[in-house]
């Protein structure tokens, strides 16, 4: 078995064990109106619970496709477009917040940008582009 076809097997095998976390994600809105994106295994009565997708989620979201409506290609293509420097940690981060998963206030978080940037580039390394 040729290396490429174990690792991504193996992404594969880790994208549908992750999914039903991914699923759980649910976006609501405050008063003003801005998403905010709750993580529905800390559901409370407590708006401290309040947070963003992981870094990991927002990346996997683009890739399955799921902010395409937001003009952020999926797969392959998306991770082509990522390699060549066409598109950015911040264009999926704008995505998914013009899609209404993450909250107007990750655009400005820089340590979030910096997370959903290597979580592209793992991506970019496991769907073995980089070779």
């Amino acid at each position: 078995m040729k290396l490429s076809t174990l690792l991504d097997s193996v992404f594969i095998v880790a994208s549908i064990a992750l999914l039903p976390g991914i699923g759980g994600a649910q976006t609501s809105a405050n008063n003003s109106g801005e998403p905010i994106v709750i993580n529905s295994n800390n559901l409370s009565t407590h708006p401290t619970n309040v947070s963003y997708l992981k870094p990991f989620d927002t990346a996997f979201l683009a890739y399955q496709g799921n902010l395409k409506a937001q003009g952020i290609p999926s797969g392959n293509a998306l991770l082509f477009q990522y390699q060549k420097g066409s598109l950015t940690a911040l264009d999926v981060v704008k995505a998914a917040v013009k899609a209404k998963k993450l909250p107007a206030q990750a655009l400005n978080d820089t340590g979030y940008l910096n997370a959903v940037e290597s979580e592209l580039t793992s991506l970019d390394i496991n769907g073995n582009l980089s070779n």
